[in-house]
């Protein structure tokens, strides 16, 4: 058996709002080992770690590396017992070359200035001793994710991690670049380092790690060895009861057009073409899926849809009206919902509360406004309705959202968005970084809606979720349509990670077939 490397005792920590987000929480890791954490929102398990990072302070509890008991104040001070943290969004400079975000902060000196020749070779050198390739000239915007991810795990390295903390590493890769991403990791492990890795992805998790923590309620479950659990024991321990991990749903019967999208581009403030001419519709009583790697187009293409960007030419209709140049408070009045990929900045106001946000669409409807004043009454049911529907876990619908766990925040996202039967939903993202109960939930609701006759395009960096929910499915790379398939449980993941690489692409008769209208 290996040696115990660093063990965290007796955490506990209470935040401001009297939510106990650890309670006596016992943790501990292998020298050597890749060590998996889950459980749900709200579980715990990102405030352990951060804990762990320097980032928060506990009310009580201990630290030891080693067997020497530590106490890490500070990020830097983390780092200094070889601690590092790749977080889920990366903390790079796009406008930066890969050799000067690695060295930021560490910067090698040539008199006053960056000795910029030293950061290429120490980027070089360290990405060959580790088997982690990537470009040191090559400017950060214009790399893929998955060497994003490798960049930023360098980064780490390069700081002297010895034990690296991984926050849902594989939210945004395709399966070959997971794949490439595992190889790393275990090669890590083999070199000595031992990994702590978060991850909602429970068949990952039993693909890669020999160990397993699981969480609940600020509280630990049980530590297995991963051969020793299946993904359904390590659901039901998360969310203690039985989850069904495959969408179950019935053969969609698509009826008329609801979405037209026709020719539609887009050039950014740089000059960049991130749309080119897409078309494509999506019909009542279907889910069109949306596969891609970040940052293909996928954004523009949202947000042009609803109302937050203008595109540059091409037509988008909704229900055979015209939307481009319309507010965003038209375009929703047509019966089209919104769940944005960031939340916090487009999905919810933090700072206000569950029924706040809950009736922010709908404050100004005859329903809850009456002229000179708000039906208070009205919108207190109404929130209190939805809340118990959505099952929202609040002390109250008057609590503030940024209370709430990440799960519960979207829980409220969807209940805005999905009460008052949308013709047209836009889900971006829906269950990204969230639980498998409130996941299994949202994607059982989007089926109900879909069987309810609302159009919904999903746009989703999980392939597990877009193959399984959608009816169809387009792939889009670098700003195009480059596949289209009519039936989703005719292809596997890997052929549609060659698609969204770019390895591969249909021709154009095969594409057109998206297009009803």
């Amino acid at each position: 058996m290996k040696n115990e490397l660093l063990k965290m005792e007796n955490i506990t920590k209470v935040y401001p709002s009297g939510i106990v987000a650890n309670d006596g929480v016992d943790f501990s890791i292998r020298e050597g080992e890749i060590h998996a954490i889950c459980g749900e929102n709200g579980a715990g398990k990102s405030t352990l770690m951060k804990i762990l990072f320097g980032l928060h302070t506990p009310e009580e509890g201990t630290i030891a590396l080693k067997g020497e008991e530590i106490h890490i104040t500070s990020p830097t001070v983390a780092i200094e017992y070889g601690i590092g943290m790749v977080h889920q969004h990366f903390m790079l400079v796009p406008s930066l070359t890969v050799a000067e975000n690695m060295v930021l902060g560490v910067e090698p000196k040539k008199g006053l200035f960056l000795n910029m020749n030293k950061a290429i070779e120490i980027t070089r050198k360290l990405s060959e001793k580790y088997n982690l390739h990537v470009d040191p000239k090559a400017k950060v915007e214009d790399i893929p994710v998955g060497i994003k991810q490798k960049v930023e795990i360098l980064k780490a390295l390069l700081r002297g991690a010895k034990i690296l903390i991984l926050d849902e590493p594989t939210a945004v890769l395709t399966p070959q670049e997971t794949k490439e991403l595992f190889n790393q990791l275990k090669l890590l492990r083999d070199k000595g380092h031992t990994i702590i890795f978060i991850s909602h992805k429970l068949n990952e998790v039993k693909e890669l790690c020999d160990r397993i923590t699981v969480m609940r309620n600020g509280k630990i479950m049980g530590v297995y060895n991963t051969g020793d659990v299946t993904e359904e024991d390590i659901s039901r321990l998360m969310v203690g009861r039985d989850v069904v991990l495959r969408v179950e749903k019935d053969k969609a019967i698509p009826k008329e057009t609801i979405l037209n999208v026709n020719n539609l581009m887009y050039v950014n403030e740089v000059g960049k073409k991130a749309l080119k001419g897409i078309s494509f519709s999506v019909r009542k009583g279907e889910i069109l899926g949306v596969a891609g790697v970040e940052g293909n187009g996928q954004k523009e293409l949202v947000e042009s849809i609803t109302g937050l960007e203008l595109p540059t030419s091409g037509s988008i209709k909704i229900d055979d009206n015209e939307i481009i140049g319309k507010s965003i408070k038209e375009i929703r009045r047509i019966g089209t919902s919104h769940i944005s990929e960031d939340r916090m900045t487009y999905g919810v106001a933090g700072d206000l509360s569950i029924e706040n946000n809950i009736i922010s669409n709908k404050y100004d409807t005859e329903q809850f406004n009456g002229r000179l004043i708000l039906k208070s009454k009205k919108i207190k049911q109404k929130a209190k309705d939805l809340v118990k529907q959505y099952k929202v876990k609040c002390n109250s619908p008057d609590q503030k959202v940024r209370m709430l766990s990440g799960g519960n925040i979207q829980k409220v996202v969807v209940a805005r968005e999905f009460s008052g039967n949308p013709k047209l939903i836009i889900a971006n993202q829906p269950t990204r970084g969230i639980d498998v109960g409130a996941t299994e939930f949202i994607r059982k609701r989007l089926v109900e809606l879909r069987d309810e006759d609302s159009a919904i395009l999903l746009i989703s960096a999980d392939l597990n979720e877009v193959m399984e929910l959608s009816d169809s499915l387009i792939v889009v790379y670098d700003g195009e349509i480059v596949a289209y398939f009519e039936d989703t449980t005719k292809i596997t993941e890997e052929e549609l990670g060659l698609y969204m690489l770019g390895i591969k692409k249909q021709t154009p008769e095969e594409i057109r077939r998206v297009s009803y209208a």
